[in-house]
């Protein structure tokens, strides 16, 4: 019976010890950074694109 034990915990170990987890952890932290790059540059050139507009608006008139 010890041994049946021994042979079923040793096959659990080997199939939950995987590194799955910390690869999807690290490609979710760098889509999240990749995201705060891009809400920050679309925020800073949103603003300058904006106030272009405006001077070609403005020049129009």
């Amino acid at each position: 019976m010890l041994t049946s034990y021994e042979y079923i915990s040793a096959w659990m170990q080997a199939r939950c010890k995987t590194d799955r987890g910390a690869s999807l952890v690290e490609y979710a932290l760098l889509v999240a950074l990749i995201a705060v790059v891009c809400i920050l540059a679309i925020t800073f050139l949103g603003k300058a694109a904006s106030s272009k507009f405006s001077g070609v608006g403005s020049a129009i008139q």
